[in-house]
């Protein structure tokens, strides 16, 4: 990806939250011929925006400068320690941030090196490698990978910083050792300030001295205290819980604190099996309409095998007496909430936590929900995101992969591909899980299963969500799904506009595709389109690398008629009469020829009819001096490749050269 900033470390706990209500920011669209990106900001300006929210909440620990300092250095690489929730992935995301260069990157490295994606770093790339979740099993393999990509950066003059898994510091090898650095906890009380203060809380610092919050800001994880900052705000902008910082206040400290006794004390009190069902339903369609909850719940019922009750419709409790009898409010316009704040989160998650043997029917109700005549294009996506969150927490990816293969299955008629987006979306942003997305997703672009819609999501979430964080493995992706997808498939072309995109804006990327394209030998013809897109300079960002260009023109020339690259020729002559190839680039032409005579013919004479034709953009008669200029540059080379010298050359004395 190109752009200011470069390439960008994300948030690890997901899209940014600055309201009421629930964290969904943009939606997914599902129309016919519509691309399934999210609708309002682009994912990296959300990446940005997390970057600049970062850098204004962020609360430095004892002896972050010290750490900083170690940074400055050239080649330097950081391990940083301490203990959970600390905020050791926001220090090390600052390090690099304030260590960043204009023209850099800021980029998250695997913890297990892929194949075919080496690591090729510059000078002004910053890199984040992440282990913090891994376990004892695996840190061993993961501190071989650290110490590869320290030598690749201490060779170029990077930098880096790791996060290590907490308690693991007496695993760590005595060659890292002395890369160590301890994260203290920040003050709790400065990061919750600083937190509302940028979202324009008004407070006192008396208000923020109760008890329970202050056990809180004693003990609770970074995340935690954010969460806690966003919960104040949803209070404030819901208008339920008063009018000043201190009711706001209260409400949030219950909903991160209290919830979950009351959850179970309310399941204590309604053992019907029914009940319980309405119960989750509500929690899992909060704020959809009354019919929706009802028969989510039926559907829950369903699919846990609940024998159906026959006594009459008439004979049953209504709606409103269901509803009053678990607390749940309807509002005017019919949509039913819980009361309290944030209450229905810990509904999800304490059935998710308490009824590990449900979880499966649960994945497989969550699925079926989403064919309700009453659910909303809105509602499918807040009940997909709350899935998701629950499958994620309890250690269940899994889950997630199963819905997005059903939800793009040929039977669901492409309804709920913008579900499936979703679903694989966060799971990508998922700090412990978000390798194994990608790896899935690997798996499906080169296995023998892949459905037109499913092909269609992973394209999408490729190019916007995988290539903000780890674009040689979106590349490697698309490529995947380019070569193996018919070339009359929207998807196929979908997928190629996103591959070439991610290529023509970086040249390290550029060159990540063009050497797998000239080695494999099928399918060649779709290897040799793609070369020539890549070759087209007309949506290039960067001029290319110059010898991958050399090969692929190579390829290009030999593989294809005169026909289909000798009108690039003159693209690549009209940018360097304006200045933005340089001869280098003209010279790759001449190279890729190796001698061939007809070749260097050929581009002959396409140079010649180039400086002869009046440039479009010209105001006077004939063409411009700047063409004849450039054009008689690239024929003396041509010239010299083929031993020719001595003799006029040019576009005025092609019959001179030719000896006729």
């Amino acid at each position: 990806m190109s752009g200011p900033g470069g390439t960008s470390v994300f948030d690890p706990r997901g899209p940014l939250h600055g309201g009421g209500g629930d964290q969904y920011n943009y939606y997914w669209s599902s129309g016919v011929g519509e691309q399934l990106v999210r609708g309002g900001a682009a994912r990296l300006e959300i990446v940005r925006e997390h970057r600049l929210r970062l850098t204004r909440c962020y609360i430095r620990p004892r002896g972050y400068s010290r750490i900083a300092q170690r940074l400055t250095r050239p080649g330097a690489v950081v391990i940083l320690d301490g203990a959970p929730g600390a905020g050791r992935r926001a220090a090390a995301t600052m390090l690099l941030e304030e260590t960043s260069v204009p023209d850099g990157r800021i980029e998250e490295l695997p913890a297990v090196v892929e194949e075919g994606v080496p690591c090729d770093p510059s000078a002004d790339d910053r890199y984040l490698l992440d282990l913090s979740r891994l376990g004892e099993g695996d840190y061993t393999a993961a501190q071989r990978t650290l110490m590869r990509y320290r030598s690749l950066v201490e060779k170029c003059g990077a930098r880096m910083v790791a996060v290590a898994p907490a308690g693991l510091e007496w695993m760590l090898d005595a060659e890292l050792a002395p890369l160590a650095s301890p994260v203290e906890r920040p003050r709790g009380r400065a990061v919750l300030s600083r937190h509302l203060r940028v979202r324009q809380v008004r407070f006192t610092y008396e208000q923020l001295a109760t008890d329970e919050l202050s056990h809180l800001l004693a003990v609770a994880p970074m995340r935690d205290l954010d969460r806690l900052a966003d919960l104040v705000v949803q209070a404030r902008a819901s208008a339920r819980y008063g009018t000043d910082f201190a009711h706001w206040r209260d409400e949030a400290v219950a909903a991160a604190t209290n919830w979950t006794r009351q959850v179970a004390g309310q399941l204590r009190d309604h053992r019907d099996v029914r009940e319980r069902a309405l119960l989750l339903a509500a929690a899992m369609t909060h704020g959809s309409a009354a019919d929706t909850v009802l028969g989510a719940a039926d559907g829950l019922l369903e699919v846990l095998r609940y024998p159906k009750d026959e006594t009459p419709a008439l004979a049953r409790e209504g709606a409103g007496e269901q509803f009053e009898k678990l607390s749940l409010a309807r509002d005017d316009d019919g949509r039913v909430r819980f009361d309290r704040l944030a209450y229905d989160s810990a509904v999800r998650h304490h059935f998710w936590q308490n009824f590990p043997e449900l979880r499966e029917g649960f994945r497989d109700w969550a699925g079926r929900c989403m064919a309700l005549p009453e659910l909303g294009s809105e509602d499918r996506a807040r009940l997909a995101h709350r899935f998701a969150e629950q499958a994620l927490a309890s250690g269940r990816p899994e889950d997630l992969y199963v819905l997005a293969e059903r939800w793009t299955e040929p039977a669901a008629d492409g309804r709920l591909r913008a579900e499936a987006a979703v679903v694989l979306e966060l799971g990508l942003s998922h700090e412990q899980y978000g390798a194994r997305f990608r790896s899935r997703i690997y798996d499906w672009v080169r296995g023998s299963r892949l459905t037109p819609d499913l092909a269609r999501v992973l394209t999408d979430v490729c190019r916007h969500v995988v290539a903000v964080t780890h674009p040689e493995q979106a590349l490697v992706r698309l490529r995947h799904l380019v070569l193996r997808l018919k070339p009359s498939e929207v998807t196929a072309q979908s997928a190629r506009a996103a591959l070439l995109e991610l290529a023509r804006g970086n040249r390290r990327l550029y060159a990540r595709l063009v050497n797998p394209l000239l080695q494999r030998t099928r399918p060649k013809d779709r290897c040799l389109g793609l070369l020539v897109e890549l070759l087209d300079p007309a949506e290039l960002r960067i001029e290319p690398p110059w010898l991958e260009c050399t090969l692929a023109w190579s390829a290009v020339m030999i593989g294809t008629p005169p026909a289909v690259w000798t009108p690039i020729v003159r693209r690549w002559l009209a940018l360097s009469a304006l200045g933005r190839l340089s001869d280098r680039g003209l010279g790759a032409l001449v190279i890729a020829t190796s001698g061939d005579r007809e070749l260097l013919d050929r581009l002959y004479v396409t140079a010649c009819e180039w400086a002869e034709t009046r440039p479009q953009d010209a105001t006077g008669p004939g063409p411009s001096g700047d063409r004849r200029r450039i054009a008689d540059t690239f024929c003396r080379d041509i010239d010299t490749a083929l031993g020719i010298g001595g003799v006029p050359t040019g576009p005025g004395a092609r019959m001179t050269r030719d000896g006729t």
